[in-house]
């Protein structure tokens, strides 16, 4: 069993949280059963977190604190480049691919708790989604993105778009036949780039003849 004084346990049991509620969501899953994933009682579960509503706001925190510690650091050090959506795309679709039971987790919320999922959105998400909007709002002064894209609600697609593909990839990318996960992402990459790039901008590419 483990020792709930171990300083590891509180980031095991929100691990464990992170699968259990992924896998039968959050009323179905139990502290006893988050418990016994991690070989503790549930006294020593609630010792750290002291409901099952704590240890919820802990897998979104977890999630959350990921972006709030990466984004910043992906916009600064791409300021001056054109790589910054491939940059910040790339870091959302790899973080929810590393760890599928993330997105799970994310669209089972937005299912079954909406009320709670809205103020998330308005709350702790919304600094880190104007900062991409802004972006995309120089992009389209510069010409290279598309002027009619709505920022914000391009990025909330976006994000929406990433979590629902990695949720169900399992299953959807069973449509396809070989290499299914590459050609999966490649293809919502492209999706993504394409509506929001200018095609004569995009990429590099040289200025349409008129």
């Amino acid at each position: 069993m483990a020792r709930s004084s171990d300083p590891d346990v509180p980031r095991a049991i929100v691990a464990a949280a992170t699968r259990l509620f992924a896998a039968q969501g959050f009323d179905a899953t139990s502290l006893q059963a988050v418990a016994d994933e991690v070989s503790l009682t549930k006294q020593a579960v609630l010792h750290h977190f002291p409901s099952k509503e704590h240890l919820r706001q802990a897998v979104l925190d977890a999630i959350l604190a990921h972006w709030n510690d990466t984004l910043p650091r992906l916009l600064l050090a791409a300021a001056a480049s054109e790589d910054r959506f491939e940059a910040v795309f790339g870091e959302l679709s790899a973080f929810f691919a590393a760890d599928p039971d993330r997105a799970r987790v994310v669209l089972r919320e937005a299912l079954d708790r909406p009320a709670e999922m809205r103020k998330l959105l308005r709350g702790p998400v919304r600094p880190w989604l104007e900062a991409v909007a802004g972006y995309i709002r120089s992009g389209q002064a510069a010409g290279k993105h598309h002027a009619d894209v709505d920022p914000e609600a391009y990025v909330v697609h976006v994000m929406l778009f990433v979590i629902s593909a990695v949720a169900t990839a399992s299953v959807m990318q069973g449509a396809l036949d070989d290499d299914a996960r590459a050609r999966s992402d490649r293809e919502l990459a492209r999706i993504a780039r394409a509506s929001l790039f200018s095609p004569a901008r995009s990429r590099g590419g040289a200025q349409p003849k008129r």
